[in-house]
């Protein structure tokens, strides 16, 4: 299939630090969305959609899956009889909505997706596209998985990652404390600047970080 189902693979589990949130399996339509942005990332969208993620979902007690899949060539079909629901749809003018709307949220490494998901405060797994792994996305993606905010990996560790997951061991995201913002701010671009030695990547990072930080005001203050 197209996920790995290796119980060998590296994906290991962080220290627990509970979402003050009920069980998905107490919530009638549990919902998972996934996001991939304004990009094109088919190999997500076609992992996420496949029967045996779905699978997975089921066994988790997920109910719905909606799936934002941009300008991605792969249109995953709808399905309404399954055990687990699918829709999907390329654009919208806000993702806030489907966002309040989800119990997981599964997104692409862009640093707007990531932060304003965590602004939200939902548990969030970050698959990372491999053709991309040089760039400052997968260094944002690494430190907030250091710092217990998420778990990541690519698409093909998705279902392993999906095997393993606690919601409850994701820490909160306080974005709404500028001083620790500008403080975890500083450690990441400190890591990038330490692990890249690339002053380029290190600029990408920041106005990346930047423009998020601008739309989780914008979310926060609606």
């Amino acid at each position: 299939g197209i996920c790995s189902t290796d119980d060998s693979g590296s994906f290991t589990v962080l220290p627990s630090s509970p979402f003050q949130e009920s069980s998905v399996e107490q919530i009638p339509m549990a919902t998972v969305f996934v996001t991939v942005g304004t990009t094109s990332f088919d190999e997500l969208i076609e992992t996420a959609s496949s029967e045996s993620f779905r699978g997975l979902l089921c066994e988790k007690g997920y109910k719905k899956l909606v799936l934002q899949i941009g300008r991605g060539e792969y249109v995953p079909q709808d399905d309404d009889a399954g055990d687990v629901s699918v829709s999907s749809y390329r654009y919208k003018d806000s993702l806030a909505d489907d966002l309040r709307g989800a119990d997981l949220v599964i997104s692409h490494a862009g640093a707007g997706c990531i932060l304003e998901t965590l602004a939200a405060q939902k548990p969030l797994v970050v698959a990372v596209n491999e053709t991309l792994m040089g760039n400052h996305q997968l260094e944002l993606a690494k430190q907030l998985h250091r710092d217990g905010h998420i778990q990541y990996g690519t698409p093909r560790e998705l279902c392993d990652i999906m095997k393993k997951l606690d919601v409850g061991s994701l820490r909160k995201f306080s974005p709404g404390k500028p001083e620790l913002f500008g403080s975890w701010l500083m450690k990441t671009a400190n890591a990038v600047t330490a692990s890249q030695r690339s002053v380029a990547k290190v600029r990408l990072l920041l106005l990346a970080v930047a423009a998020a930080a601008l739309s989780i005001a914008v979310y926060l203050c609606q």
